[in-house]
């Protein structure tokens, strides 16, 4: 939950690629960034009317390129090999995965060890700033690793050719396509029926926040170290961007956070499994290939196990429908304002963590007990009131044991509760699909059709995905309704039989 306060919180940990095995926190599980205070004013809001402009002004950042260029890609990999990274078998190419992407040059094996990029090319909180008065200034005020590699990457950014980063950021996206860089019009048009508009909307608060706090407690005091004109919200705004998306933690480094030039370059592709590592042998930073390429295909990395929404949330793109294992939907369940235990359930409820609303995550292959404990609840009687404790308590997955929670007599209802629940959304996705997919209104030029363009197509790819998995819980429990339906009238019609059979 995010914090009002005049600190950052220490623990400032978005989702990023995941180390280890592939796994990230739910995101309710990072701890979020400060959020703005309400008599703070900034320049422009990611949530207000004024957010086209600042888009604007994000995409005429002087630093960067544009997403596909291969130009400054190629002059990345000169600086990188001059700068001690060793002879490479991936070359970066402009591919059908990912606007670019590293491509093999030699057959490579599977279980082979790529890349190898030294310590000295990596961007970590401990790095040296080219501007050390500036360093300084940050690391005195015990800035969390997040936001100081984001000022950190700014600093270097506007330094230009003098920074020796130059190379590396020339060759960063100027404003990729993750939702950190939708209008609010546009997050409200396109994504309209999707749960993944609120995460984007909160995630744009939570970097404004953190801005805020900064220019506050720091940049103000330093106006001379932090000018405005270089340390405002669309540059931060792009820096976090950079950051959602390319940020790895490095689990042999003790976890650290960093950027790693040349690495970065990888595209996910939810068919591997290897992830990015410090190898203590070589030294360097390494991947090891889970499968063979031959010259010329793409080489994937794994950015985690992320559904499709949390692809696009951070990365900018969506998986070809049906092949993303790893996709879900959150499904919105509410308590029954109109139900005389709302109250019991309700304390019972926040005393376990949980509230009157709740989302659940819905897999192809089926829903959490969580859901369907937080639905016996929902849907259970007066009677029951001396169960909503050790309901409350196995729908917050507080109990270790995770023991098989059933109320015989609840499961009908419980399971046409969230039935309910899917064909509620259904119908918002279905209204949104077949609605024409609107648009914002603002002026548009040749550049901004493109870009509305590409977004509707991101957002319809993203509501056919989730729609999908929301028609094939809808399938699953019709299904298993009407198998207890017909036993039901089965044993009704036997029972029946006997009766008259006895009279």
């Amino acid at each position: 939950m995010a914090i009002s306060t005049t600190a950052l919180h220490p623990q400032f940990r978005p989702p990023l690629r995941a180390p280890g095995r592939h796994r990230l926190l739910p995101h309710s599980s990072y701890s979020s960034f400060a959020r703005a205070r309400p008599r703070t004013t900034i320049r422009a809001s990611a949530a207000s009317a004024s957010a086209p402009a600042q888009r604007e002004a994000v995409a005429g950042l002087p630093w960067g390129c544009e997403i596909e260029s291969l130009e400054s890609a190629a002059l990345l990999e000169r600086w990188l090999i001059d700068s001690g990274l060793p002879e490479q078998r991936l070359a970066i190419q402009r591919v059908d995965v990912g606007e670019r992407g590293l491509v093999a040059l030699k057959n490579i094996r599977k279980g082979e060890k790529l890349l190898f990029v030294p310590p000295s090319l990596v961007i970590t909180a401990d790095s040296e700033w080219s501007r050390p008065e500036v360093g300084e200034v940050m690391k005195r005020n015990a800035v969390p690793d997040w936001p100081l590699i984001a000022t950190y990457l700014i600093s270097e950014a506007s330094l230009e050719g003098s920074s020796r980063w130059s190379s590396y950021i020339a060759a960063l996206p100027r404003q990729p396509y993750s939702l950190l860089y939708w209008t609010r019009a546009e997050l409200d048009t396109y994504l309209v029926a999707s749960p993944i508009r609120e995460r984007a909307i909160q995630r744009i608060t939570d970097v404004i926040g953190t801005y805020n706090d900064l220019r506050d407690r720091i940049f103000s005091k330093h106006s001379d170290l932090f000018p405005e004109e270089v340390y405002n919200i669309e540059t931060f705004l792009w820096s976090f961007g950079i950051l959602f998306s390319r940020l790895v933690r490095l689990p042999s480094m003790d976890g650290r956070v960093a950027l790693v030039p040349w690495a970065d370059m990888l595209n996910h592709s939810p068919e591997v499994e290897t992830f990015l590592d410090f190898d203590k042998s070589s030294q360097g930073i390494v991947f090891t290939t889970d499968r063979s390429y031959q010259p010329g295909e793409q080489v994937f990395i794994s950015y985690g196990k992320k559904s499709s929404g949390e692809l696009l949330l951070s990365y900018g793109f969506i998986p070809k429908e049906g092949t993303n294992p790893n996709d879900s939907v959150e499904l919105l369940v509410a308590l029954d304002k109109s139900d005389k235990c709302y109250k019991e359930k309700l304390q019972a409820l926040k005393r376990n963590g949980l509230s009157a609303s709740e989302s659940f995550p819905l897999r192809v292959t089926g829903w959490p007990v969580e859901l369907m404990v937080y639905a016996f609840l929902v849907v259970s009687p007066p009677d029951m009131s001396q169960r909503f404790e050790e309901m409350a308590v196995a729908a917050s997955n507080k109990n270790s044991t995770k023991p098989g929670f059933n109320y015989p007599e609840l499961e009908e209802q419980a399971l046409q509760f969230i039935l309910d629940c899917c064909e509620s959304n259904i119908s918002k996705y279905s209204k949104y699909l077949e609605g024409g997919n609107g648009s914002p209104q603002v002026s548009i030029n040749a550049k901004q059709a493109n870009r509305t363009l590409l977004l509707k197509q991101l957002a319809k790819d993203l509501c056919i995905s989730e729609r999908r998995i929301l028609y094939r819980t809808q399938y699953i429990l019709r299904r298993r309704l009407r198998n207890m339906r017909g036993g039901e009238l089965r044993a009704l019609s036997l029972f029946n039989g006997l009766r008259k059979l006895f009279k």
